[in-house]
């Protein structure tokens, strides 16, 4: 939706820049709003009309004026404005001298008497002004001649409460007279406010709020440099009210609004706010007031609660508070909800640091000992450092961050912080936050300063588990420096020292982050110092999730099989899992066995957490994740979607090594579909990036892609020497998780360029791990693979094991290319008829994944064992012709001619003839010249396809 923005107040629910308010201008939420104007314009031009906006004070009447008289005008109206003011409310007809002031040259077409009561009220003559009633006519009779002889008039009045009485009785008698003639009244007044008006009958229009996504989409346009856990706050707050959402983020800092700093636990309130919702909160009797503010500080809305802290009978005392539209007080379920939360901003505002002291030890007296709620009011109550208070709230903060919450958890450790004197426990509560945040909420940027006052602190404490995992994760995840990370954490994990005391979930988030440092650096020798750290750490070996870690992710192809059924338990349980690190946790375990369909709806909450600000960390690997997901299961429209936030989130906190698996799949569908240019880009990116750093991962990532672009060109000897540099013929190490992934390339770029000893040495070596037990897909690709590498007829029942797979088109890539394999096999055994069936599914879906080489090379096939196939360079509509020159050059080609004899026969440059051949390779559904002569056969002479 088109967006306008003017300043904030009358009018604040417009956007971006923009002028005038015409039918062009749109406002944001408001099209029923809008579509009710339209209406009624229309049926005030054939007949007098009357409408009256209300709506609470902010919710975007004025901007429904405005864009209505801007509507208006756009029609043929004559517009007169008219807005109330409480300056001018005691100054007879000053309203009406707004209003007659623009027709003051039609006036003296009025007959003489009126024309003299007119100029009297406006106090432009020195007669007496007549009664009201003859006022009102002579108006009446002014706006109808000027209707019926310049066009329909539209009179917009604005803050109708505050109109002169004499002019508002004119108002009121005019509306009850507007069917005489084209004339359009058009008013806005705050719900429930009385004015003369109200008792003419004239249809009304509540204004509501706007709606949760019209919120946020007005505060992201309007401040787009607001985090979206800032944002999600003042939409709450602001409960769709288009002025406070505008005004709101007015009276916060920069800091605040993006995160570097904390919120208060009550928004402030611009001037403008305050003067509309403390005006009746300061008019309230100081027990309502009291009871109002513990209600605040309570945040339960508990009467009890508030009965026992304030000591009297609460629901009578806020009986003024209810009167005046405050509050909801029930009775019967001994609830009180304030109208508008922005009502609680105003009662914090008014009262001073001494009574929201007192309320906080008053309600802290309510709860029992050890509780969270005693806890959080006597942190909020403290008036200085208080280590028992400290205590408690570290204690509340594991049980926050049990809940899933690691943001509340963070917030409290760090009020913690301030309120302790002891410098060993600042220490461990600073580190503590500074681990978490690095791992989880993506507050890479506060690591190194967090940890800087943490060694101020306590100096002893830089050595400690926390403060290894957060540093740790600041330097694995910004600077891609795996192997400082590592030193770090295995010594901090190992250390035996009294310092060196931690929580559970220090050592469960150190002990993660271990695996990450290992699985990037793919290099056995890591993991192997990774196991002897957790075993000789009880309480890290007690976790059940890291053995499956250590099997499924680290080394899945010879030690995933024994931990298979406690993984399938866990992702089982991340239905109602809250903890997201485990959910994490257990979704990188499922990665490589073909587990990660189950952890679907679990990653999407954890990708929600962080669109809602929240787990920004973990969200960026779930995205990934179901990207990944994404490839193989064959929803490859997700993917640029799901990679481009994460890619977001990576830039804008600094994840620069997690940005890296994005660009991987990235790189792999580039190189599915044919977009070559692009997936080598991201291959020489990656070890650009990964080689300096020894992130040998990262090498893998980049010879995949590099092999699958040659696979799909049909370059089986540069696909083999891309696979060559990281896979060892007839071996599958320990360690090395990505072989799973293209074992199956390997084998079939061995056997195609000769070297068919290195394609059975390697499928005899993937038989002799676990791999074809792990998961139904991987069983189909150790059966293509064995198919592949075995050259006599035994090859038909392996491939035919291989199609026949249980549910084998979850895999539509894959399973394609093993159809397109068997095809290919078939038909040079001179089986035509039964190639035709594989090489057809095939290509049907290569199509319909838009991958275009290997759609080329289905086609191709097809067109060897006779069947005639047009153009398939891909799933999208393609040009049908060939120039004159492609034709010309593409048959030359067909011959056997290089570039550089077509170029002589030519007089043209090899580059150019390179150009134009590019150019008829898609066309002609072909990927290299080898599929030049089948593709022109039968092409008519002017090229048509």
């Amino acid at each position: 939706m088109t967006s306008l923005a003017t300043p904030a107040g009358e009018g604040a629910a417009h956007l971006a820049a923009g002028t005038g308010t015409g039918p062009g201008v749109r406002l944001v939420g408001r099209s029923a709003e809008l579509a009710l104007l339209d209406g009624f314009l229309a049926s005030a031009v054939t007949r007098g009309a009357a409408l009256m906006l209300t709506g609470d004070a902010g919710v975007g009447k004025s901007a429904l004026l405005d864009a209505a008289a801007g509507r208006a005008g756009e029609r043929g109206f004559r517009v007169v404005r008219v807005v109330g003011s409480p300056f001018e409310e005691s100054v007879s007809f000053s309203a009406l001298h707004q209003m007659l002031q623009p027709l003051a040259d039609e006036m003296s077409a009025l007959p003489a008497r009126q024309a003299r009561t007119l100029r009297a009220a406006l106090g432009l003559s020195d007669e007496q002004p007549a009664e009201l009633l003859a006022v009102a006519g002579a108006v009446h009779t002014l706006l109808s001649r000027t209707a019926a002889e310049a066009g329909p008039v539209a009179l917009v009045v604005d803050q109708v409460t505050w109109l002169d009485r004499p002019s508002a009785v004119v108002l009121a008698n005019l509306a009850r007279h507007l069917r005489t003639g084209p004339l359009a009244l058009l008013a806005a007044s705050r719900t429930g406010d009385e004015s003369y008006l109200n008792g003419t009958g004239l249809t009304t229009h509540e204004v509501p709020p706007l709606d949760p996504e019209s919120a946020h989409r007005l505060v992201t346009e309007r401040f787009p440099a607001m985090t979206a856990r800032v944002r999600r706050r003042l939409v709450t707050e602001a409960a769709g009210n288009p002025l406070a959402l505008l005004e709101l983020p007015a009276a916060l800092d920069e800091a605040q609004l993006t995160e570097r700093g904390p919120l208060p636990a009550a928004l402030p309130l611009s001037e403008r706010l305050q003067k509309i919702y403390g005006a009746r909160v300061g008019a309230l009797p100081e027990p309502a007031r009291e009871l109002l503010l513990l209600a605040v500080l309570d945040g339960s809305g508990d009467l009890d609660i508030l009965r026992r802290a304030g000591n009297g009978d609460a629901p009578a005392a806020l009986a003024p508070a209810e009167k005046a539209g405050l509050v909801r007080v029930d009775a019967a379920s001994g609830r009180l909800a304030f109208r508008h939360p922005l009502t609680r901003s105003a009662v914090l505002e008014l009262s001073t640091s001494a009574e929201r002291r007192r309320g906080h030890l008053a309600l802290a007296r309510e709860f029992p000992e050890g509780s969270e709620h005693r806890a959080r009011h006597l942190a909020d109550a403290a008036i200085g450092p208080d280590d028992a208070v400290a205590g408690l709230l570290y204690d509340v903060a594991h049980r926050t961050l049990g809940r899933g919450d690691a943001v509340g958890a963070i917030t409290t450790l760090l009020r913690a912080s301030e309120l302790s004197l002891d410098g060993t426990a600042k220490a461990r509560m600073l580190t503590e936050a500074a681990c978490l945040g690095a791992n989880i909420t993506g507050d890479l940027r506060t690591v190194r300063a967090l940890l800087a006052d943490a060694a101020l602190a306590d100096p002893t404490d830089s050595d400690s588990l926390a403060a290894a995992t957060a540093a740790a994760s600041q330097l694995v995840n910004a600077e891609g420096d795996a192997d400082t990370a590592h030193k770090l954490l295995v010594g901090a994990i190992g250390d035996r020292g009294p310092q060196n005391r931690f929580s559970a979930e220090v050592l469960h988030e150190a002990v993660l982050t271990l695996v990450r440092v290992c699985f990037y650096s793919g290099r056995p020798e890591l993991w192997q110092d990774f196991d002897d750290a957790v075993r000789e750490t009880p309480s890290a070996s007690g976790e059940p999730l890291l053995p499956v870690l250590r099997g499924a992710l680290g080394d899945p192809a010879h030690a995933a099989l024994p931990v298979l059924d406690t993984l399938d338990g866990l992702v089982a349980d991340l239905e109602g899992e809250t903890d997201l690190r485990r959910v994490i946790g257990v979704a990188a375990a499922a990665s490589f066995v073909d587990r990660l369909p189950g952890c679907r709806g679990a990653l999407r909450r954890v990708v929600d957490s962080g669109r809602d600000g929240g787990a920004v960390a973990a969200a960026i690997e779930a995205s990934f994740m179901l990207a990944n997901d994404a490839y193989f299961s064959g929803r490859w429209a997700d993917i640029p979607e799901l990679t481009e936030e994460g890619l977001r989130w990576c830039d804008r906190h600094s994840y620069r090594l997690t940005a890296q698996p994005c660009r991987y799949v990235r790189g792999l569908l580039a190189a599915a579909q044919g977009d070559t240019r692009t997936a080598l880009t991201v291959a020489d990116r990656l070890v650009s990036w990964g080689g300096p750093r020894r992130l040998d991962t990262l090498g893998v990532y980049a010879a995949h892609i590099r092999a699958l672009c040659a696979l799909g060109s049909a370059d089986f000897e540069s696909a083999y020497r891309h696979l060559a540099a990281v896979v060892t013929p007839g071996e599958l190490p320990p360690y090395q998780p990505h072989a799973l992934w293209f074992f199956l390339d390997f084998a079939e770029t061995a056997a195609r360029t000769g070297r068919h000893a290195e394609a059975a040495a390697h499928v005899a070596a993937v038989g002799e791990t676990q791999i074809p037990a792990l998961s139904p897909r991987l069983a189909m690709l150790t059966a293509a693979a064995r198919a592949v590498a075995t050259p006599d007829a035994g090859a038909h029942d392996l491939f035919e094991s291989a199609v026949a797979t249980p549910d084998a088109r979850r895999w539509p890539f894959e399973w394609a290319r093993i159809r397109l394999l068997y095809g290919e096999r078939l038909r040079r055994a001179k089986a035509g008829a039964a190639a035709r069936g594989h090489l057809d599914a095939a290509l049907r879906t290569f199509q319909s994944l838009g991958a275009a080489p290997w759609a080329a090379r289905a086609a191709n096939e097809l067109r060897a064992s006779g069947i005639a196939v047009p153009g398939t360079a891909s799933g999208a509509d393609r040009p049908a012709l060939l120039t004159p020159q492609e034709l010309q050059m593409a048959q030359l080609a067909a011959t056997g001619l290089t570039n550089k004899q077509i170029a002589a026969r030519l007089y043209l440059s090899p580059r150019t003839v390179a150009a134009h051949l590019r150019s008829a390779f898609p066309k002609l559904g072909v990927s290299s010249r080898a599929g030049l002569r089948d593709a022109l056969t039968g092409l008519p002479r002017d090229g048509r396809c």
